[in-house]
Formats: C-alpha cells, structure tokens, sequence
C-alpha cells in the first residue's frame, strides 16, 4: 500500500512548502501529485491531506507518515548508494559523525593512511546533527560515530579506541600552572572556555564543578580549537581538553596541562557503528586502523552489541 513515491512527496512537500514546489522539485506535475496521495487514502481509508488553497495541511495521518518518511528515506537513499557503488565497482564513501570537537585532530591522523589502504572509499566528516549523533547513526545519515561519551542502545556497537585524559589548560605564567591538580574551588574566579556544547554535556561541569556546586566566574563558548588556545596562552582564560591535544599545542604555545582534581579525569574516545555493519570491509577496516592509530594496536576487535 504504502510505496517510496509516497513518500518523497510528503517530505519534499514539508522542505519546499507548497505542493506545486514540491512538483517542480519531484519532476512531476501538481496533477500526479494529488493523484497518488489520493491513491493512498483510498486504500488506507485514511485522510493525508487537507487542501488550502495552494498550500496543504497535513492531517494527524499525515504527520505520520511524515515522520516515517524523515525516518525511513535516508536508509533507503544509502541502500540506493551502496547498490550504486557495487555496480559501478567503487566502495563508496564513509561517512563519520563527530560528538566531540578536540576529537577532529585526532581523526587527522587516521584520515590520511585510511586514504591510503582504501583508495576506492571518500571519506566525509560531518559535525552537525539535526537530532543529536545517535540519531544520524539510527538513521544512515552516518556510518561512524566519533564520540567520547557512548550510549547503550540495541544493535549498537562501541569500541573504545584511545585513553586519554581531560586537563585544565593554563598559561604557563598562570596561578595555577605550577599545581600538581585543581580542585572545583580553584575555578570560582576564573574565565573558562569551552566549545559551544551543553554544559551537561561538558566532563568539567559533571565530574568536577556540578558535584562541588561550584561555577566559573564566567563561560565564553568558542568553536574553534586554535582561537581557544591562543586565547589561553594570552592569559584570557583557562580551558578543559585532552592532554594529548594540548601536550601538541604547548609545543608552539606557552600553554600547560594541570589535572582536574586529585584523580584526574579519565577519558576515552569510541567509535560506534550500526551492528550489522560491522560486516562492511570499509567499516570494519576503518575501525581496526583508528585502533592502531591511536597507540592502542588490537589484531582482533574485542566487540559486543548492546
């Protein structure tokens, strides 16, 4: 009953606002149109639409099958593209989804030999979700997830690939560069900067500022990794990131690291995929080759689906 032409019609109609837009987009006439939405609602017994004018509203059927038009379309589009690439010879391209911003820097290192092993596979990173990681991995707008902060969710696979831990950084002539650690407390009269993220989302406010109820004199929010540090070094404000990427930096910066807290904050960066696609070379080649990278080697991927 329901087909894919259904559909499209439904969400080019919510992306371009009129049915004789969404005609024009489709390569369609206004006429075929109507005739297949009419189609539908005569074997469904259900009412899609209802005219306004140009413009149509969409009844609560209609919002429904909307929703599982914006859900099911891109895995439909990557099966399209997968059959596309196996017909022409090619593998494709890998999509990679990044939660966490420093991360970026780290994806460098395994970008250029992944390039290398896999001429045949493009890779795209993509930073920005309509509805959060999870989403675009559940729905096929990604292949990889990059993320520092996995969820247990079913027939999704993690696989820790680099320990690392999360510092203060500091000027080197600052107050607290000479302290072995920080404590919740040491923040209250600083500027600290951090990237455009939720604070709850941030490992400095739920690890060591939220349980102390302590905040900083003030939060600026800066999305670039470089500006972030330059503004460090000059003394504008302190900043929490991975050793490893600031251990990088203090070799051109006069910045330096100081543990948070008497524990430190021990990190690590997983890389989730959708469990049956472990079974795709290019993924699974992705995945063993991050390993590798990042100082940890593993000739088998130790993985489970949760």
């Amino acid at each position: 009953m329901i087909e894919r032409v259904h559909l499209n019609i439904l969400r080019q109609i919510e992306r371009d606002g009129s049915l004789t837009a969404a005609a024009r987009s489709l390569h369609l006439t206004q006429s075929a149109l109507s005739h297949a939405i009419k189609k539908l609602e005569t074997q469904s017994g259900a009412r899609i639409w209802v005219r306004e004018g140009r413009r149509v509203q969409l009844t609560a059927a209609g919002q429904h099958l909307l929703q599982a038009a914006e859900r099911l379309l891109p895995q439909l589009e990557r099966v399209d593209s997968v059959l596309a690439d196996y017909a022409s010879g090619e593998q494709g391209a890998l999509r990679i989804g990044m939660e966490c911003h420093p991360c970026y820097q780290w994806l460098l290192k395994v970008v250029k030999p992944y390039l290398h092993a896999w001429p045949g596979v493009d890779l795209d990173v993509i930073q920005q979700f309509r509805f959060g990681g999870m989403a675009a991995l559940f729905n096929h707008d990604i292949d990889i997830l990059v993320t520092p902060d996995p969820l247990e969710k079913s027939g999704v696979v993690f696989e820790p690939v680099f320990d690392y831990e999360q510092v203060l950084v500091v000027a080197r002539d600052h107050p607290l560069a000479q302290r072995a650690y920080v404590n919740a407390a040491d923040l209250g009269n600083q500027v600290l900067l951090s990237y455009p993220v939720d604070p709850t989302r941030l490992d400095i406010f739920t690890e060591l500022l939220g349980p102390a109820r302590a905040a900083p004199r003030k939060h600026k929010t800066i999305e670039s990794t470089d500006i972030m540090l330059q503004m460090v070094a000059a003394g504008r404000g302190v900043a929490a990131l991975p050793r490893w990427l600031v251990d990088e930096y203090a070799q051109r910066l006069p910045i330096t690291a100081v543990r948070l807290g008497k524990r430190g904050i021990p990190k690590q960066i997983h890389l989730g995929v959708r469990g049956p696609d472990l079974e795709l070379r290019p993924v699974a080649g992705f995945l063993e080759l991050a390993a590798s990278v990042s100082g940890d080697p593993k000739t088998t991927l130790q993985m489970t689906i949760r």
